[in-house]
């Protein structure tokens, strides 16, 4: 099967049993980009109306967090109510969430809209990942995962045309629209694409884990709420509250019958936990871009919420781009290529860092694109190790742990930009010293994630070459 899968290329997926399945699951991947990259080109024109720059990242915080929540339920709630259902579910609470959004007389609002939303994206996209596990041959899965990144492609001129068209006209409400009209399309086309209740196993569904999920969005209250405190003290407190209730998470997951994350999660000894180090350490470091860039480029360099939502999704392009053309990989270039990518990451970034503040806005584009390519050509083979290096009885656990750990990733890092952020004195719509500085530093300080990237990568390799 391998063998044939390698030989066909991507004509492998374009099985007839396999083309509705694949619509709903790009269908998905299309709408959560857009949304994102939607988001990013209008947020600066939702603080200029509602005020709340101190809240700059909380929308995006807010959505990661409740992703996060709905990911470690998802595989209970298709086993309680099936995949199409749970799908389906997922999607409509999305365009519920954009509707509240639309609506918000304050920043608050917004949060409490992208907190909704979170939930339905992270329903979605985990059980998309167990559908992908359940219905693929792992010989196809990195180009099935490829593939679903290559839905990004539309999405980097949907989101941001349709959020800087609405922004540039001065209704972003309008953009939030958009989004729930899209949500209830794809709801329909999923409910008449995916298998049937009938025709889908089912299994008694555990209890949801309360406390666990409770630990982590302690954990990512406490990093965001540190990132608005003034005192010192306080901020160290709030990210020590943060690390110790995640450790505790882990440890309690790891004794739990009913375990969020694969039993060897974040183990330094199986490809598995190693490579779900990998996932949630590239997360962290891609995450700053979507949430302050596109006001350093707006207020340094004067540019319009298009133009800047446009910059900023280049990096989009540039992982699909980059997952697409490398999927098909094999022998040690994965390895190879996990390696380089975290490496360009973390130049991306430092080039970021020190051209913002001052240097002519295309010297920026490569190095935006630079840092997309990074997570591109490495995220279909950090899936791949995840799912198949998973223990026997962990398999679909370790499925639905990819978009899980992601949106961890995703959530902290988004948490630290914003500590880093308002350290540095960044102000809205005020190009003063403190916005240069924080041009500077939120790119630069992570690097260090990017780093810790590269030696987890060198670490993922041994293993291989172990085996």
């Amino acid at each position: 099967m391998l063998q044939d899968s390698a030989r066909e290329g991507w004509r492998s997926l374009l099985k007839r049993e396999w083309i509705p399945t694949l619509a709903v699951l790009l269908g998905g991947v299309l709408l959560q980009s857009m949304n994102v990259l939607m988001l990013t080109t209008v947020l600066p024109s939702i603080v200029g109306e509602l005020g709340g720059v101190a809240m700059l990242s909380w929308p995006t915080t807010a959505f990661l967090a409740s992703s996060i929540v709905a990911a470690s339920c998802a595989g209970m709630l298709a086993a309680a109510i099936g995949a199409r259902a749970a799908y389906c579910l997922g999607v409509t609470t999305f365009g519920l969430g954009a509707l509240l959004c639309s609506l918000a007389p304050t920043m608050g609002w917004v949060v409490a809209g992208r907190l909704i939303q979170g939930f339905g994206g992270g329903l979605e996209v985990a059980v998309a990942y167990v559908v992908v596990r359940g219905t693929f041959p792992e010989a196809v899965w990195s180009r099935t995962i490829a593939l679903m990144s290559g839905s990004w492609s539309m999405s980097v001129l949907v989101g941001p045309l349709v959020g800087g068209m609405f922004a540039r006209f001065g209704n972003w409400r309008g953009a939030f629209d958009a989004t729930a009209v899209t949500a209830g399309i794809l709801a329909i086309a999923a409910f008449f694409s995916l298998p049937s209740p009938a025709s889908a196993r089912r299994t008694p569904a555990p209890r949801v884990p309360a406390g666990r999920v409770a630990l982590i969005c302690v954990a990512i209250a406490g990093t965001s709420s540190a990132s608005i405190v003034e005192q010192p003290l306080s901020k160290v407190g709030l990210i020590a509250v943060a690390t110790v209730a995640l450790v505790a998470m882990l440890r309690l997951d790891r004794v739990a019958s009913a375990p969020l994350l694969p039993s060897d999660s974040f183990s330094l000894r199986t490809p598995t936990g190693v490579g779900l180090w990998l996932a949630l350490l590239l997360s962290v470091t891609y995450s700053p871009l979507q949430i302050y860039v596109p006001i350093f480029l707006q207020h340094l360099h004067g540019l319009d919420p298009l133009a800047a939502g446009f910059i900023v999704a280049s990096a989009s392009l540039g992982w699909t781009a980059a997952s697409l053309v490398t999927a098909g990989a094999s022998g040690p270039w994965p390895d190879r290529l996990m390696l380089a990518g975290s490496a360009m990451m973390g130049v991306g970034l430092m080039a970021i860092g020190l051209l913002m503040p001052h240097a002519a806005t295309v010297l920026l584009v490569p190095a935006i694109v630079l840092l997309g390519i990074g997570i591109g050509q490495c995220w279909p083979f950090v899936a791949q190790r995840v799912m198949g290096g998973a223990k026997a009885g962990d398999e679909t656990v370790a499925a639905a742990s990819v978009p899980t750990v992601q949106q961890m990733g995703f959530a902290l890092g988004a948490a630290l930009a914003g500590l880093v952020a308002n350290a540095s004195g960044l102000a809205a719509g005020i190009a003063d010293e403190g916005m240069i500085r924080a041009a500077f530093w939120v790119p630069a300080s992570f690097v260090v994630p990017a780093a810790a990237a590269f030696l987890v990568s060198l670490r993922l390799r041994h293993l291989r070459e172990q085996a």
